[in-house]
């Protein structure tokens, strides 16, 4: 692999490792992943995030920086979560390729440099590992592949394992997003709808756990398709929320006027030919309908409400520029 890189990027590699009360997994971790990259000739950094351990997981960071240069640490003054602490190694990663890994050795570093590979000489914005062979329990695999099925639904974006923590990024890709909540599992698809488009996968060695405990829940998978709506939403509307307050309010509100014209309508067609007919404020449809025209223009005041906020923000004009050419 060449070793010619741009003078703006320090490292080939920058791989980043959240973890969580994973200290008797760290040593080993850190000793195959040097063995790997130093065999491969990979110039690389090691960034380590604590998001908030009770163990001696950060005594341990300390004490491997101490010894190996090539590792970065970053302690959180509690748990904030696997997307904050994603996000904050991301703005510090210097690497031409950044990738992304679990500490509890269930991801093998021994894909790394394929995943280089497949950034830097296939030119993909994100490569995605595929645990095609899993060592998880039932309760964990199957709600995994529930996920996975409805987040290629929505997205578009058909690969195997969207939740698996082995992926590589290229570099564009890390600083031009943010990730909060629980959206790290939907990083494909936000990369996507911010111009990424070039999204592959590899299937990759999944291994069982050999240290510790999972801190996986079922809960998460709640939370989880939460943000993959908000996602949604906020991808698409963000820069147009009248589009859909507006469409909806519109809608609502001609359905209720026209349920009342017609109702109206029929009340006169009746009493001009002499015929019995109930008065409209008698008919439960005429409700319904006053509640669709006050829907509606709730609506359409909430997208309005929404464009004006939209357009006084701060972040309003902030694109993603790919490329310059002849400019400062």
């Amino acid at each position: 692999m060449s070793k010619r890189l741009p003078p703006h990027f320090p490292v080939e590699l920058s791989i980043v490792i959240p973890l969580l009360n994973e200290a008797e997994s760290l040593p080993e971790l850190t000793r195959w992943i040097n063995r790997v990259l130093s065999q491969h000739g990979l110039t690389y950094e090691v960034i380590l995030v604590d998001d908030g351990s009770t163990d001696a997981s950060w005594d341990v960071i300390e004490a491997l920086a101490q010894a190996d240069t090539h590792l970065r640490g970053i302690r959180f003054n509690r748990n904030y979560g696997k997307s904050a602490a994603l996000n904050t190694a991301f703005k510090e990663a210097n690497g031409r390729v950044v990738c992304t890994m679990d500490a509890d050795l269930q991801d093998s570093p021994e894909e790394l440099p394929e995943l280089y590979r497949m950034i830097v000489q296939e030119r993909y914005d994100l490569v995605s590992g595929w645990k095609k062979k899993r060592f998880d329990p039932l309760s964990k695999t199957l709600p995994t592949k529930l996920f996975n099925g409805v987040t290629r639904w929505i997205s578009g974006i058909q690969l195997h394992d969207f939740n698996c923590g082995l992926k590589a990024y290229d570099q564009r890709v890390v600083k031009g997003i943010e990730v909060y909540g629980e959206m790290h599992r939907y990083i494909p698809v936000i990369a996507k709808w911010n111009g990424f488009g070039r999204i592959g996968e590899k299937a990759v060695q999944h291994q069982e756990r050999k240290y510790g405990v999972t801190k996986f829940g079922l809960e998460r998978f709640v939370y989880g398709f939460l943000d993959l709506l908000s996602i949604t939403f906020v991808s698409r509307f963000r820069r147009r929320p009248m589009h859909f307050f507006g469409t909806m309010g519109t809608v609502s509100f001609l359905l209720g006027m026209l349920i009342t014209l017609w109702l109206v309508g029929e009340k006169a067609y009746l009493a001009f030919h002499n015929l019995r007919a109930r008065s409209v404020t008698d008919q439960p449809l005429f409700f319904l309908a006053l509640v669709a025209v006050i829907v509606g223009i709730q609506l359409f005041l909430a997208g309005f409400l929404a464009e004006m906020i939209q357009l006084s923000g701060p972040r309003k004009n902030q694109y993603l520029i790919r490329d310059k050419l002849n400019l400062d």
